[in-house]
């Protein structure tokens, strides 16, 4: 395989408790970031809000504060507006929940009231999707059924294919990207719908790949070199593994950079999630997972010195 960098000997490990404290505050901010979401606090989605969303476009040009100013002045506040494209394309995505407008013709009825106000430009509905509160709840429900058992699932693979404590850095090394990440995007204020959920399932199999190509090195370099100690044959695993890491995240990079740019704005915020996953998920690997193991390992014999 190519090799960016050979024979490299740095003391990863050493950084462990700089790595601690700085994962302490990024999962901080992730748990936070969950009770902002269940408070409603945070910018949700209509997967999980319920309401309408429109896709419209304009003959001439038109101002987003002007479109707000419009449906504001009709009693709908919890409005989001974005523009797509290029700004002389003049198509807009308004999004609106379900607490503002009742669901059933709202698109229709969205689309009346602007042509209403703006009777000298001609308006072109591109799409629309209305989802009910119940749909809207049963999708929350199953969102978070999957990132647990997608955490079970971890832990029982990771368990079988190595030692348990492998297992459970492994699994607490994922849930960190997850909620680290969760809480980057809750911080940026982006909008937490289903293709966010998907992306934070994505980059969880993602960071598990990388941690068990860490871990398939430890667990090799343990049964034929007797020379070293733990801490020593987890940084050499680490350092030897290091070219292989920075090839596939760099790779990875460059697709999933390519697509935040230029994949729309459907796609932005997928992109993002998985930009920051695979930056987050990189970094854990080295520094979480396998410190983890290593501290582990030395409560255990401290243990066992007794």
């Amino acid at each position: 395989m190519l090799e960016i960098l050979k024979n490299t000997n740095i003391n990863f490990l050493k950084l462990r408790k700089l790595a601690y404290i700085i994962s302490a505050i990024l999962v901080l901010n992730g748990f936070y970031s969950i009770y902002l979401i269940n408070s409603g606090k945070a910018q949700m989605g209509l997967d999980f809000t319920g309401g309408t969303a429109v896709q419209i476009k304009f003959s001439q040009p038109v101002k987003v504060e002007q479109i707000r100013q419009i449906i504001e002045k009709n009693g709908i506040k919890q409005v989001t507006i974005q523009q797509i494209g290029k700004e002389q394309e003049n198509s807009f995505l308004i999004r609106i929940s379900a607490a503002s407008m009742q669901i059933g013709n709202a698109a229709e009825t969205l689309v009346n009231m602007l042509r209403k106000e703006i009777n000298d430009n001609s308006i072109e509905t591109l799409g629309s999707n209305e989802i009910g509160p119940t749909v809207s709840a049963q999708l929350k429900q199953k969102a978070l059924n999957a990132v647990f058992w997608a955490a079970i699932g971890i832990l029982i693979y990771i368990w079988i294919r190595f030692k348990f404590k492998f297992a459970v850095a492994a699994t607490l090394a994922t849930l960190h990207d997850v909620l680290v990440v969760l809480g980057i995007l809750v911080f940026l204020k982006k909008e937490m719908d289903l293709l966010i959920i998907t992306a934070l399932l994505t980059l969880a199999g993602y960071s598990l790949t990388d941690t068990v190509v860490v871990f398939d090195r430890i667990r090799e370099n343990l049964r034929y070199i007797l020379k070293f100690n733990f801490f020593e044959i987890v940084n050499k695993s680490i350092n030897e593994v290091l070219s292989r890491t920075i090839i596939t995240s760099g790779t990875t990079l460059l697709v999933v950079i390519t697509l935040f740019y230029w994949g729309g704005e459907v796609l932005h915020n997928f992109s993002l999630a998985l930009l920051l996953g695979i930056l987050v998920g990189t970094y854990s690997s080295i520094f979480v997972a396998s410190s983890m193991v290593v501290d582990w390992e030395i409560i255990e014999k401290k243990k066992t010195s007794k």
